[in-house]
């Protein structure tokens, strides 16, 4: 794996300004150290407050559809207007990263999203509940591009899948633990009850992060002026593997979105008819998630990275076919398998971009999560679409369809790999 600049990932023709930090190259963390305890627990308390604001909605879908006399496409509009909006937000607010530091960013971030998620309990009516979500997930853009950033200037690079996979895996553990709280909560005290709750356990995540995460030690500050931003986009636009990625990425997150959007309303209906307290356990199997993310490093140590990459993918199909069934278990062990296969790809897909962009590492991890977010985006609109229209089969032929373009563009990068390998052959 290529080494990690000591400088703000920035392309030719971004204005200097001064730095904020001593410009003397400091030592990258590596686990086990100290600065890497603490910078892995604040990550990890950031991963989970972001996943639990993001989704505070997802399981209280059915409850807000008969609260405000909805479909359940408009009310999955409360989880797609937020994830479009950290899609829109994330590369100008990596751009501001650039200027006044990951960890700033970060924190302004979650404070903002915090702010809002204590208010969204208050919303009047359906528009005014999308509306303060779309705002959130706005603020919780400068989170996930500025923390991959920021791992990648200061983990060592042999590390770095590693702790991008702790990171992921606090946002495996946000998702759970929100739907979890909220679907308990709700059953007792209603759905803006339990929209509260998620906004004070986010609250008790940004204080652990504030106070955990060190200062950083390799970012200087600049000033990326929109010419060198656009350059850079460009550049990172141009590259095919980083193409590659970012549809990985937004496909596997539409199959993720689909599926844990519509989930809530399957199980609350025929055959199986569950409270809306239990619905909410069954997030439970996040915690698959958060081990197949931290085992991902393992993972491409042993298979590669598109062999890592086939893996996620057999077993997404695997529990997407078997949740088709009616019994509950084989539902449960679907969604464990789509969990685990989701999880592992992100962590795969999302580590290859770090380590492919020579430069402009805030705005590659940027597009990439922008691209994740719109797969979330629509795969939650298109997926309870698809429910309304079709029942489950309909939602899990959407993301059939989705894991089968996965496999295609994999395939392909493989191909082109195998065309440059004999170009470079055949020029020695």
């Amino acid at each position: 794996m290529p080494s990690v600049s000591t400088e703000a990932p920035v392309t030719a023709g971004a204005s200097a300004a001064p730095s904020t930090t001593s410009p003397a190259p400091a030592e990258q963390l590596t686990p086990g150290g100290p600065g890497y305890r603490r910078m892995s627990l604040a990550l990890f308390a950031a991963g989970i407050a972001t996943f639990a604001l993001l989704y505070s909605t997802q399981a209280l879908l059915p409850a807000i559809s008969t609260d405000f006399g909805v479909t359940a496409g408009q009310a999955s509009w409360t989880v797609s207007a937020a994830t479009g909006a950290l899609a829109l937000f994330v590369l100008p607010l990596s751009a501001l990263s650039e200027r006044f530091g990951r960890r700033t960013l970060m924190t302004a971030s979650l404070a903002v999203a915090v702010v809002v998620g204590l208010l969204v309990p208050f919303a009047p009516n359906l528009e005014w509940l999308v509306a303060l979500r779309a705002v959130q997930g706005a603020a919780l853009a400068g989170l996930p591009a500025s923390a991959m950033a920021f791992l990648a200037e200061e983990v060592r690079p042999k590390a770095l899948v590693a702790a991008i996979g702790l990171f992921v895996a606090g946002n495996s553990i946000g998702g759970m633990s929100g739907r979890i709280l909220t679907g308990w909560v709700a059953q007792a005290w209603g759905w803006r009850a339990a929209l509260a709750a998620v906004g004070l356990l986010a609250v008790v995540c940004a204080l652990v992060f504030r106070a955990m995460l060190p200062k950083a030690r390799n970012f200087t500050s600049r000033t990326l002026s929109p010419g060198a931003l656009a350059k850079t986009v460009g550049a990172h636009l141009s590259d095919p593997l980083l193409l590659r990625l970012y549809a990985i990425g937004g496909l596997f997150m539409t199959v993720f979105g689909a599926v844990y959007t519509v989930i809530g309303y399957r199980l609350v209906a025929d055959p199986f008819n569950l409270p809306q307290g239990v619905v909410g356990s069954v997030f439970v199997v996040y915690l698959v998630g958060t081990v197949s993310s931290a085992a991902a490093g393992r993972l491409v140590g042993r298979l590669g990275r598109r062999g890592a990459l086939y893996l996620a993918v057999g077993t997404t199909t695997g529990g997407l076919l078997l949740s088709l069934a009616d019994a509950l278990a084989a539902v449960l062990l679907g969604l464990v398998l789509i969990t685990a296969g989701f999880f592992a790809g992100h962590a795969v897909a999302s580590s290859s971009v770090s380590r492919t962009a020579k430069s402009g590492r805030a705005q590659a991890s940027a597009l990439y999560q922008s691209s994740y977010y719109l797969g979330s985006s629509a795969g939650g609109t298109l997926g309870a679409i698809a429910f309304h229209a079709g029942g489950w089969a309909a939602t899990v032929s959407l993301g059939l369809l989705a894991v089968l373009g996965v496999v295609s563009i994999t395939l392909y990068g493989s191909r082109c790999a195998r065309v440059e390998r004999r170009r470079a052959l055949a020029g020695h």
